[in-house]
């Protein structure tokens, strides 16, 4: 026995469609959402930039300008005569390079034996490991300002003080708790075993494995771990206050201090100036280090 289906007819109803978006709305209302989007990163970014901007247009001023109301906001004339001052109160220049070969020393030798170390208890099995890995992150719990004593004591007694390879301040750092605990997270979530299988079997050694499959795997770990490593040792300040006496030798943090007296008579056109100056390679490292962490994570992410 067979049924035919009749169709019902369709009433129409007037308000069905009455808060259903037309595709001309709907495209305005995109439009709208996106420039209001547009416009607040706008905002953002503006506020971020400012006070580097300003920065750079108040060391081309002198120091009564400085303080005048309303502010500079544009560029002035005094920066060659801000430039002379300062490099007739300090070595500036040879500051820049002693803080040029610190921080790139201490983040080499911290990524090298940080992503070992990393590597290490990541991918591999023995003995003890447990235990060797709640020590390292035990070690979170000390606060650094409790190592001041016993730094200035080793470094004295290795004879580190006022030394003109500043092993003091990248030796302690070639290995840390953090760098070891971040690089083991970066293996362990971007490397597998068989990778490893896979590398003996075509006759490659542990050390292979780990330069050419490993490194190139954790490549926006390296990237954030370098950039975390290059601005703390380019920003120390505490550590090189205890071990360093003669102006040559300083980093710049201690010599930006070092020209600063009280509020009336520091020249603060000359320490904005070297503080401008101090900032510039920072900058130019984060955009650059920024752009290497951004793409391979897109990579990791395209190739799932």
């Amino acid at each position: 026995m067979s049924y035919v289906q009749q169709k019902r007819p369709q009433r129409n109803h007037p308000n069905r469609n009455r808060w259903r978006l037309q595709p001309a709305q709907a495209d305005k209302s995109w439009t709208v959402s996106r420039t209001i989007t547009f416009i607040l990163l706008v905002l953002l970014a503006v506020l971020t930039f400012f006070p580097f901007y300003w920065m750079y247009v108040l060391m081309t001023h002198s120091p009564g300008s400085i303080f005048s109301a309303p502010p500079p906001l544009w560029f002035g004339s005094e920066l060659r005569n801000n430039w002379q001052m300062l490099f007739e109160a300090l070595p500036f220049g040879r500051n820049m390079l002693n803080s040029v070969m610190i921080a790139s020393v201490a983040t080499a030798t911290s990524l090298m034996f940080n992503s070992l170390g990393g590597y290490a208890l990541a991918m591999y099995d023995f003995r003890f490991k447990r235990v060797m890995f709640a020590i390292i992150m035990v070690t979170f719990l000390i606060p650094p300002i409790l190592n001041l004593i016993p730094f200035a004591i080793t470094m004295r007694l290795l004879g580190w003080i006022n030394d003109p390879w500043f092993k003091g301040l990248w030796v302690p750092g070639m290995a840390s708790a953090f760098g070891i605990f971040f690089m083991r997270q970066f293996f362990a979530s971007s490397m597998s075993k068989e990778l490893m299988d896979a590398g003996s079997i075509d006759g490659a050694s542990e050390l292979r494995i780990f330069w050419s499959i490993g490194l190139p795997l954790v490549r926006p770990g390296l990237a954030t771990l370098g950039l975390i490593t290059f601005i703390g040792s380019w920003n120390s300040f505490l550590f090189p206050l205890i071990i360093y006496t003669k102006r040559e030798l300083y980093p710049v943090p201690l010599a930006i201090r070092s020209i600063q007296g009280t509020a009336a008579t520091t020249d603060w056109s000359v320490v904005v100036l070297s503080s401008a100056l101090a900032v510039t390679p920072l900058l130019i490292v984060f955009f650059l280090a920024s752009r290497q962490i951004i793409e391979g994570l897109s990579q990791g992410a395209v190739k799932g």
